[in-house]
């Protein structure tokens, strides 16, 4: 099966900085697109950004141009960038990858434990 372990959270200053990690660990066929979603307290998770293997990056409207994602394949790690932060980024952070597992076909969904992320104003 595969892990997911999200780490680099914290509380910072509205207009400072957090870089998230999120390293995969277990067994697996492959790796597809990965994810960071976020769910504040009392709202729906929203997706913030996306990375597929290639390196094609999507979006969440309010986070473009302060957010950045990007992963490393060799260590099966994939990163958020976050600056210029915001309370309204308040949230608790997910990490997701769309896995196939060895002998299987599908793609099948993994999420981390999240991390907290507090922007105080």
């Amino acid at each position: 099966q595969v892990q997911l372990v999200e780490s680099g959270g914290g509380l910072v200053q509205a207009g400072g900085s957090l870089r998230l990690s999120c390293a995969a660990s277990g067994t697996w066929f492959s790796i597809s697109a990965r994810s960071w979603y976020r769910q504040a307290p009392g709202k729906q998770r929203e997706l913030v950004a996306g990375i597929t293997t290639g390196g094609t990056t999507n979006y969440a409207d309010s986070v473009k141009g302060r957010f950045t994602i990007s992963r490393d394949n060799a260590e099966n790690t994939v990163y958020l960038q976050m600056n210029s932060l915001k309370p309204e980024d308040t949230a608790v952070y997910y990490c997701n990858a769309n896995v196939i597992l060895r002998g299987g076909t599908k793609l099948v969904d993994y999420w981390g434990q999240g991390t907290q992320v507090t922007v105080s104003s």
